[in-house]
C-alpha cells in the first residue's frame, strides 16, 4: 500500500510511526533530524520533502504490508502515479489544520483512475486549531459522501460499533441492512462486507491523530489491519513484475524496485524486458529486500511482494518485466520545457548523463534539437528544476544551468482520421493502416488492435504497438507531442522474405503522421488549478484578475474577512502572478498552483503563428510512404499515399 498527501501534511512522520508501531524500527525516525528511514536520499534531508518514492516492510500478526511512502510535491507526481499502478490499497493523509488541499483532489483522481482501495487518516488532531468535524466535512463535500468516519471502528470483540457507522454502511450495502433491519450484525460477516465495499470504493475509512506524537496510530493499524481488501495471489503463473523506481547504490549500480504482479522471482532468473531494441531476456543478478535505503539479500520474492533486482538494462520507470512486457505510460504530463545549458561538459556526454536519468524519471522527455544544436528537458516545475540540478551535480560531478522555462504544448485531434503509412525500399516491406480518434483527456496515447491474425501475424502486430509507443510523436500544427488519442490498428500487410522489424517502426510513423496531416488537429495547452484565499476586500481584483489571464473560477466563499476562490488559470499566463498576488495582498494570502492537465489552448492561433511550424518540411517526421518500382524506392507524398497502398478498404 502507498502512503499520499499533499506536502507538509505530515506523511513521511506517519510512515515512520507506522513502521515503529509495527517494530519494523527500534528507534522513531524524524523528519526534522534528517533521521526519517524513508527519506535518506541527502538531497531530500536538505529540502525536508520527499522526492524519491521509498519502501519498507512490516507484520502485522501473519501479515506482511510492503509501504511506499511517495512524493507529495505537485514536482514529482510522476514518481507518485508510477508507485499507484504497484498499490493493492492507498492511504491518502490529510492536513487536519488545512483540510482538504489543492492537490488533494488530484491525487485522489489518479487512485480513482486505476480503481485503488483507499483508506483516509486526518493528520495534526493534536493542533488546536484542527476541527475533525469540519474536514471530514470538507472531504465528503469535495471528493465523495462514502468517506466515513471510521474513529469508532472496534479493536476487540467486545467493542459495539458506533451506531450512526452502521446506519451508514447498511445505507451502501443490502447485506448488510438486511442484517441490522434483522437486529444482528456479526462481526466477522460485517468485517467481511466492509472488506469488500472498500475493495469496491464504495466505502472509505477515515480515521484520526497525530503522526507527531503517535495519537491514533495503534488505532489506525488495527482497523487497517482488519479492513486491508483481500489481495489476489497468482504464484504459480509465470513471472511479472512492474518496476515503479530506479534508483542507484553508492557504487553507481542500477537499482530496480518493482512489484511482483504474478509468479515469482529469484536470483539469477532470466525476465523478457522490452527495450528499444525489442524483447531481450535478460538474467537478474541479485535480489533485495529494502527497507529505507538498507538492502539485504533475499532469496525469492512473491506475488504481491516488493522487491529490488540488479542487471537490468534498456528499460525505464513504469515498466513492465517477465511475461507480456511493456512499457509504462501515465496520465501526469509535464508543463514546461527547458533548454540545458551545457558549458563545459560536451553535448554528447550531457546527453548519456540525461538520458540515463530519464529512465529514471521518463518525463523528462530529453531530446535533441539538430537544427538549433539544443538539448531540451521537460519538467513539472521549478522545484524539480533544482532537484535536476542537485542530481547532475551529485551523480557526475559537474554543475549545469538550464534556460528559462517554456510553456511545453501538446496537439490532439478534434475528429476520427485514418492514417496510412507504407515502406518499401528495396528489399525491405511494410504496410500498416490505422484509425486516430480522440481520447479522453488527460489518457495520453492508447492503443487497440481490430486486425484479425489471419491478415497479419501476432508478432508484427505487437511489433506495431511497440513502435506506437516507443517515442513521441508530433503533431503538424506545431510540432508539439500528440497526445490524448487512441490508435487502432485496421490491417497490416509484411513481406514472407523482406519485412523486417525496422520496417513497421517507418511504416508506423508514416501512418500517424499521415494521419494528422489529413486530419483536424487541436493545440492544447497545460492549466494550473488555483486556490487561492485572500482578505475579503482583495477578492474582487483577484478576480479580475483571473479574468484576465483567461481563467475561470468557482463562486467565492467568505468567512470573517477571508474570502476563498477557486478555479483554472493557463500556465502560460500566471507564470508571474504569484509575485503580484503577494504583492497585492501584502503578504496577508495565500495563492496554490497546480497542475491539472491540457486543455484547449485560448490563443492557439498565436501560438501557431509564433512557432512558424511546416509539418511537410520535417524530414525527421515523414508524412511521405516509400513505395518500389524497377529495383528502386520512390516517395509518394502523404495526399496521394492513401490511393498508392495495396490494402484497399
Amino acid at each position: 500500500f502507498g502512503v499520499l498527501a499533499h506536502v507538509d501534511a505530515g506523511k513521511t512522520s506517519f510512515c515512520d510511526q507506522l513502521l515503529y508501531r509495527a517494530h519494523a524500527v527500534r528507534l522513531l525516525g524524524r523528519v526534522d533530524d534528517g533521521k526519517s528511514l524513508l527519506d535518506s536520499h541527502p538531497i531530500e534531508r536538505a529540502r525536508g520533502i520527499t522526492i524519491f518514492s521509498g519502501q519498507a516492510d512490516f507484520s502485522l500478526g501473519d501479515d506482511t504490508y510492503y509501504l511506499i511512502d511517495t512524493p507529495g510535491h505537485s514536482d514529482f507526481y510522476g514518481q507518485t502515479e508510477r508507485a499507484i499502478a504497484a498499490m493493492d490499497a492507498s492511504v491518502l493523509l490529510i492536513s487536519g489544520t488545512e483540510g482538504p488541499q489543492g492537490s488533494t483532489r488530484t491525487l485522489f483522481d489518479l487512485l480513482e483512475k486505476s480503481a485503488v482501495p483507499t483508506f483516509f487518516f486526518i493528520n495534526k488532531t493534536d493542533r488546536p486549531e484542527c476541527s475533525l468535524p469540519e474536514v471530514l466535512t470538507a472531504l465528503q463535500g469535495s471528493l465523495s459522501p462514502d468517506i466515513l468516519d471510521f474513529s469508532g471502528f472496534p479493536l476487540t470483540a467486545e467493542a459495539p460499533l458506533p451506531e450512526a457507522l452502521l446506519e451508514s454502511l447498511a445505507e451502501r450495502d443490502e447485506p448488510i441492512l438486511d442484517a441490522y433491519l434483522s437486529g444482528s450484525v456479526p462481526r466477522e460477516f460485517l468485517i467481511s462486507r466492509v472488506r469488500e465495499m472498500i475493495q469496491s470504493r464504495r466505502v472509505f475509512p477515515c480515521l484520526n491523530g497525530s503522526a507527531l506524537t503517535g495519537e491514533g496510530i495503534d488505532a489506525f493499524l488495527s482497523a487497517f489491519g482488519q479492513l486491508f481488501p483481500q489481495v489476489r495471489r497468482a504464484d504459480d503463473l509465470p513471472f511479472s513484475g512492474r518496476i515503479y523506481r530506479i534508483s542507484h547504490d553508492s557504487a553507481g549500480k542500477p537499482l530496480f524496485h518493482l512489484k511482483v504482479l504474478q509468479g515469482r522471482l529469484c536470483a539469477r532468473d532470466a525476465v523478457d524486458v522490452l527495450t528499444d531494441e525489442g524483447i531481450q531476456s535478460q538474467k537478474i543478478n541479485e535480489l533485495f529486500r529494502c527497507q529505507g535505503d538498507r538492502c539485504a539479500p533475499l532469496s525469492e520474492a512473491l506475488c504481491g511482494q516488493l522487491c529490488t533486482v540488479t542487471g537490468l538494462s534498456g528499460i525505464r520507470a513504469g515498466d513492465v518485466i517477465g511475461e507480456s512486457p511493456s512499457r509504462g505510460s501515465g496520465r501526469i504530463a509535464p508543463a514546461f520545457s527547458c533548454r540545458v545549458q551545457c558549458g563545459p561538459v560536451p553535448e554528447r556526454t550531457l546527453l548519456s548523463w540525461l538520458r540515463q536519468l530519464e529512465t529514471e524519471e521518463p518525463l523528462l522527455g530529453v531530446s535533441w534539437q539538430e537544427e538549433s544544436r539544443e538539448i531540451l528537458v521537460q519538467v513539472m516545475g521549478a522545484v524539480q528544476l533544482e532537484v535536476l540540478h542537485q542530481l547532475i551535480l551529485e551523480r557526475f560531478g559537474q554543475a549545469v544551468s538550464f534556460g528559462p522555462p517554456q510553456v511545453l504544448y501538446r496537439e490532439t485531434l478534434s475528429a476520427p482520421v485514418r492514417g496510412c503509412g507504407h515502406f518499401e525500399p528495396l528489399r525491405h516491406y511494410a504496410e500498416v493502416h490505422l484509425l486516430l480518434s480522440p481520447g479522453e483527456r488527460g489518457s495520453g496515447i492508447t492503443f487497440e488492435s481490430r486486425c484479425s491474425t489471419d491478415d497479419l501475424a501476432l508478432n508484427w502486430q505487437r511489433l506495431i504497438e511497440t513502435h506506437v509507443f516507443e517515442q513521441s510523436h508530433p503533431g503538424v500544427l506545431t510540432g508539439a507531442p500528440m497526445t490524448d488519442v487512441k490508435i487502432t490498428l485496421l490491417a497490416g500487410r509484411a513481406h514472407l522474405k523482406h519485412t523486417e522489424g525496422g520496417d513497421f517502426r517507418q511504416a508506423v510513423c508514416r501512418a500517424i503522421r499521415q494521419g494528422l496531416a489529413s486530419g483536424k488537429s487541436l493545440l492544447l495547452e497545460p492549466y494550473y488549478a488555483f486556490e487561492a484565499h485572500v482578505p475579503a476586500d482583495r477578492l474582487g481584483r483577484v478576480m479580475a484578475d483571473i479574468q484576465r489571464m483567461n481563467g475561470s473560477f468557482d463562486p467565492p466563499f467568505t468567512q470573517g474577512e477571508t474570502a476563498s476562490l477557486t478555479g483554472t488559470v493557463p500556465v502560460s499566463e500566471c507564470l508571474s502572478y504569484p509575485l503580484e498576488f503577494a504583492s497585492l495582498t501584502r503578504g496577508q494570502g495565500s495563492l496554490n498552483l497546480l497542475f491539472c492537465g491540457y486543455f484547449p489552448c485560448h490563443d492557439s492561433d498565436r501560438v501557431i503563428a509564433a512557432r512558424d511550424y511546416d509539418f511537410e518540411r520535417d524530414a525527421a517526421h515523414p508524412a511521405d510512404s516509400v513505395f518500389c518500382s524497377h529495383g528502386a524506392g520512390y516517395a509518394v507524398s502523404w495526399r496521394e499515399a492513401p490511393a498508392a497502398m495495396h490494402l484497399q478498404f
